[in-house]
């Protein structure tokens, strides 16, 4: 495993969000969902996919806070511009479970 100092870490903008709108995503090559998450006032809304449909429900989905990297450069994935990166742990049988606060945050929170 390669060590980082602090530094690069503190680079990574980890924030949270709350997701306020879910939907399916036909054109992904793998099972997906559009995702659109606010990160409060100084971020905004920003969309992103996950292959996350394994363990998740749109239903589930809605309203739920997460973490996502905000600063990697926009992504095109087949017809969608992805703004952010959705984050999670693979299972053994690997499906993906988010990455999200054990208790609510406020919208744009960094992760300390």
């Amino acid at each position: 495993m390669e060590t980082i100092t602090w530094a690069d870490f503190e680079r990574v903008e980890l924030r949270a969000g709350t997701i306020v709108a879910v939907e399916e995503f036909p054109a992904a090559r793998k099972p997906a969902y559009k995702l659109k998450v606010d990160f409060g006032p100084e971020l905004g809304v920003r969309q992103s996919s996950a292959q996350i449909t394994v363990l998740y429900t749109k239903e589930e989905l809605l309203g739920r806070q997460i973490l996502g990297v905000v600063n990697f450069p926009p992504k095109q994935i087949g017809p969608f511009l992805s703004q952010f990166l959705v984050t999670g742990l693979y299972r053994e049988d690997g499906a993906v479970v988010l990455a999200s606060p054990e208790q609510p945050v406020p919208n744009g929170a960094r992760l300390a």
